[in-house]
C-alpha cells in the first residue's frame, strides 16, 4: 500500500511543499511547489509576508493532491498575535528587525530555566520589545509561525513543543511553559497556549489530518540524520548552521552558558544541544548583491583560491543584518575593495568551516561525548567545498546528506503517527540510510592550519 504525506517546509528565504511517498519499504520525496519568502519593510519595521506564505502553502497543498497527512515546519522564534476573535494583529515581525537591539542586556540571565542560547532575536526579547504597544494590549494569543498556519488550516490553537523551546520561555526540565518566569518578566500568561508534542493530531484541513511534527525545522532535520551510532555530531546547514549533539538531558553548567550553547527540544524528548552559527547567510546575501551568479561556477572558482587567504569571525553580530554584506566581509577580513567574488566566497566558507569546527569541539568538551562523525544535512550538503572544508576543520569524517532532511523528518513523524513506519528514532533513521543518498568526505591534512586560522580571529 502507498501512503503520501505533505510536508510544508518554510525557510527564511523560501518555502516549499514536499510530498513524501512510502511504498513497499521505499521512501521518495517530490517537491510539488516552491515559493519565495521575501520580507517586507514597512513603516521602518521588517516584517514577514505571512499572507503570501499562507497562499504558497494553499497552492502547494492543492498541487499535492490527496495525501494522508499534512505537517508544517519553519524557522524558529517568530510569532503572530491573535485578538479575541482569532484575527491576526498585523504581519509578524522578522527576527532580523532591529527592535530587539539592547534588550537582552537588560534582562536577567534565563539559562538556568530555559537552557537557551542568548541571541538578540529570541522570542522572549521580541515580546519584551512589543510589550506596551497597542498590538500587544489587544492580543489574546501568541502563535509561533507553524502554529499560526496550522490554526488557519484547522481552526485549532496550540504551541508545538520543539518551536516553543526556542522562545526562552519554556522550562527546559519540564517541557512546559515557565509560568514563574513569564510572570516575573511582566508577560501575559494568556498569550501562551497549551503545548503539543510531535505526532499529536492538531485537526483537519478539508478532511485531511494536520499533525504536529518537529515544527522547528532543525528538529525535523535532526530526525532525518542518518546516524547508525550514538555518538555523532550534526550540522543542519542552510541560512543558519545549527551545530551540535543529540542528548537525552540538558546541559546547564556555567561553562555551557558561557559558551552560549542552547538546549532546544527535539522529537521524542531528546535535547538538541547546539550553537547557532551564522551559516550560509553571508554568502546568500553576497550572491544577491552580485546578481545571483551560478553557484557551481562560483564554488569551483572559490576552491582554487588560497586556503585561509582571509578569515572572519562569522559569529560577529555585524553579519546579522541584511544588505551590504560583501563590503562588511571585505572590511572585517582586510580584503581589498576590488577583491574578487571567488575570494570573498572562499573567505566565507573557510570562516564557516572554522566556526563549525569550534562548535563541534566545544560541544565535545562541554558534554564529555566523543563524536566519531559529523552528519551534515540540509542545503549545505550540496556544497562540496563546504563539506570538504568541514571535514578538514573538524578532523572527522563528514557524511553529507540528505539534502531534504527537514522534509524527510517532517513526513517521517507524520508517517509514524499514522502507523506507516516503526516508532523509534533509530528505525526512522535506518529508513533514511536505506533510501537516501549520503556522500562521505574524509578529513585531509592536520589541525595546524585550522588552529592558526582560529587564532587569527581570536577564537
Amino acid at each position: 500500500m502507498t501512503h503520501r504525506f505533505a510536508a510544508v517546509d518554510l525557510g527564511a528565504s523560501s518555502g516549499r511543499v514536499v510530498v513524501g511517498t512510502f511504498s513497499g519499504g521505499s521512501l521518495g520525496l517530490e517537491v510539488v511547489h516552491r515559493f519565495a519568502n521575501d520580507p517586507v519593510r514597512a513603516g521602518g519595521v521588517l516584517h514577514w509576508d505571512i499572507l503570501g506564505l499562507y497562499k504558497g502553502v494553499l497552492d502547494g497543498l492543492a498541487k499535492a493532491g490527496p495525501v494522508d497527512g499534512i505537517g508544517i515546519d519553519s524557522w524558529a522564534v517568530d510569532y503572530g498575535f491573535l485578538d479575541s476573535s482569532g484575527a491576526l494583529l498585523g504581519n509578524p515581525v522578522h527576527y532580523r528587525d532591529a527592535r530587539t537591539d539592547g534588550i537582552a542586556d537588560r534582562v536577567p540571565d534565563l539559562y538556568e530555566i530555559s537552557g537557551l542560547q542568548t541571541l538578540p532575536f529570541n522570542t522572549v526579547y521580541q515580546l519584551l520589545a512589543a510589550a506596551g504597544t497597542p498590538q500587544y494590549a489587544a492580543a489574546s494569543t501568541m502563535l509561533m509561525i507553524p502554529d499560526l498556519l496550522a490554526y488557519w488550516l484547522t481552526g485549532e490553537i496550540g504551541a508545538e513543543y520543539t518551536n516553543a523551546s526556542t522562545t526562552g520561555l519554556l522550562d527546559v526540565r519540564t517541557g512546559e511553559w515557565a509560568w514563574g518566569l513569564i510572570s516575573d518578566l511582566g508577560l501575559r500568561a494568556e498569550h501562551f497556549p497549551a503545548i503539543r508534542r510531535p505526532g499529536d493530531l492538531i485537526g483537519h484541513f478539508e478532511g485531511t489530518p494536520v499533525v504536529a511534527v518537529g515544527s522547528h525545522d532543525t528538529a525535523s532535520a535532526v530526525v532525518a540524520v542518518p546516524a547508525d551510532q550514538e555518538d555523532f555530531a550534526y550540522v543542519s546547514s542552510g541560512t543558519w548552521s545549527l551545530v551540535g549533539l543529540e542528548l537525552d538531558r540538558p546541559v546547564l553548567t556555567a561553562a555551557s552558558r558561557e559558551a552560549n550553547f542552547t538546549n532546544e527540544g527535539g522529537v521524542d524528548g531528546t535535547v538538541r544541544y547546539l550553537r547557532n552559527v551564522m551559516g550560509l547567510w553571508p554568502l546568500q546575501e553576497c550572491m544577491r548583491e552580485w546578481g545571483s551568479p551560478d553557484i557551481s561556477d562560483l564554488l569551483k572558482a572559490a576552491a582554487e583560491e588560497p586556503a585561509f587567504g582571509a578569515v572572519v569571525d562569522l559569529d560577529d553580530p555585524a553579519f546579522l543584518p541584511p544588505g551590504g554584506m560583501s563590503a562588511r566581509i571585505r572590511t572585517a577580513a582586510g580584503l581589498p575593495r576590488d577583491a574578487s567574488h571567488p575570494a570573498i566566497t572562499r573567505c566565507i566558507l573557510d570562516s564557516l568551516a572554522l566556526a563549525q569546527r569550534r562548535a563541534v569541539r566545544q560541544a565535545r568538551e562541554l558534554t564529555g561525548r566523543d563524536p566519531r562523525v559529523v552528519h551534515l544535512v540540509g542545503g549545505g550538503a550540496r556544497n562540496e567545498l563546504l563539506c570538504r572544508l568541514t571535514a578538514d576543520a573538524t578532523g572527522l569524517p563528514v557524511l553529507a546528506g540528505p539534502v531534504e532532511a527537514t522534509a524527510l523528518g517532517n513526513v517521517l513523524v507524520q508517517a509514524r503517527a499514522a502507523g506507516v513506519v516503526e516508532g523509534s528514532l533509530p528505525a526512522m533513521r535506518a529508513l533514511v540510510r536505506q533510501t537516501q543518498q549520503i556522500t562521505r568526505y574524509e578529513p585531509r591534512g592536520g589541525d595546524g592550519p585550522w588552529r592558526a586560522a582560529a587564532e587569527r580571529v581570536g577564537r
